[in-house]
């Protein structure tokens, strides 16, 4: 047993003796690796952004009674394609019948008395040229018949208030569009202050989305114009991906920026219009919007040339013809998901390896392979 115990401590010497250090004898070195590199050059690429979207109809309008009243009937359905002035739904309101007819009533009576008074004069007008009464008499009676016929002015008014409220009866579309949810059935009590449904304006459709204020500044700057207003005129037609991964046929266009960043969310809103001939987008749908940008000289790099330490991207430069050197760079991904270009960390005539990195670490001496 004890010899066992000398042979292994002796071993165990000799491994610690051949690693202390982790260096090499003395005129000794590492047998270096091939790898595969590249030269960088200039080229020009197509990017895009993307960023989330919201649609909505240019116009979403809240659909209300004017009038208050029991749901006599619906004429429409969720979902329904109608023009404007069709009919949505019947409100029955016999207080609105009640009106009307009270109202009628009081023109009746008015121009009653109207009549009575036009009698008074036609029949003291000769008489007050006779002498036989007083001019102050007929100028009564006229005066009377002035009070009468502005009395049955204000019934007419009142009966045409009346008609019209039984107008409101009947609910009508105020805009060509697509009928939201009917929030209420027929029988339902309803006054001004419910929400029947709403009617989406989709012929043409906004897409709202937003951009961080860092996003924003960069967009701007490198856009042509002096002005807000003509940044937005310069900015490219965007694409929209709907929710199932298609892609939407009609190109659209930036519209509007909002005026200040959200201070809770740090973002900017941004309106893009979009046509909508056959009806396809719907105030409510989701995707995702492309805005696409064009660079003339771009350092251009395959993502197998990178990698990621701490949240930050590296590559591996290639220094002095064969030592790699862990180098920090800023990316931005390109459509086709295999490559990134470099916006700063790397310049034209750089090399760098493009293949085994993961085998590699700082400051090696590599062979290069062109």
């Amino acid at each position: 047993m004890k010899v066992k115990k000398i042979v292994f401590g002796a071993t165990a010497l000799l491994v610690m003796s051949s690693c202390g250090g982790g260096s090499t004898p003395t005129g000794q070195e590492t047998e270096r690796q091939e790898y595969k590199t590249t030269v960088l050059s200039e080229e020009s690429v197509e990017l895009e952004t993307v960023y989330p979207v919201t649609i909505k109809g240019q116009e979403d309008i809240e659909i209300r009674p004017r009038i208050d009243g029991f749901i006599d009937a619906i004429h429409v359905d969720e979902g329904s394609v109608v023009r404007k002035g069709q009919p949505l739904f019947k409100i029955n309101s016999p207080a609105s019948v009640q009106a009307l007819a009270t109202a009628q009533a009081a023109e009746a009576s008015a121009q009653a008395q109207v009549q009575t008074a036009e009698l008074n004069v036609e029949r003291f007008k000769p008489l007050a040229a006779q002498g036989i009464v007083s001019q102050v008499q007929l100028d009564t009676y006229q005066n009377a018949l002035r009070s009468s016929q502005a009395t049955l002015n204000q019934a007419k008014a009142q009966v045409a208030n009346a008609q019209a409220q039984i107008g409101w009866t009947n609910v009508l579309s105020p805009v060509d569009g697509v009928v939201g949810t009917i929030n209420y059935r027929q029988g339902s009590l309803v006054n001004n202050g419910n929400v029947l449904t709403t009617v989406s304006s989709t012929g043409n459709v906004f897409a709202y989305f937003s951009l961080n204020e860092k996003e924003l500044v960069t967009l701007l700057a490198d856009l042509p114009g002096k002005t807000q207003a003509e940044k937005i005129n310069n900015l490219p037609d965007v694409t929209l991906k709907m929710a199932d991964g298609t892609i939407y046929p009609e190109k659209g266009k930036i519209k509007t920026i909002s005026g200040q960043v959200n201070v809770s969310t740090g973002t900017a809103n941004f309106r893009a219009e979009f046509t909508n001939p056959h009806g396809i987008l719907r105030s409510g749908f989701s995707g995702n919007i492309s805005i696409p940008k064009h660079m003339d000289k771009a350092i251009v790099i395959p993502q197998a040339a990178t990698f990621t330490k701490q949240n930050k991207y590296l590559t591996y430069k290639v220094v002095n013809d064969s030592i790699a050197v862990q180098t920090l760079i800023d990316v931005t991904a390109t459509p086709d998901g295999k490559s990134y270009v470099v916006t700063s960390g790397l310049s034209a005539n750089d090399r760098i390896v493009t293949d085994g990195i993961a085998t590699l670490t700082d400051s090696t001496k590599i062979i290069v392979k062109k």
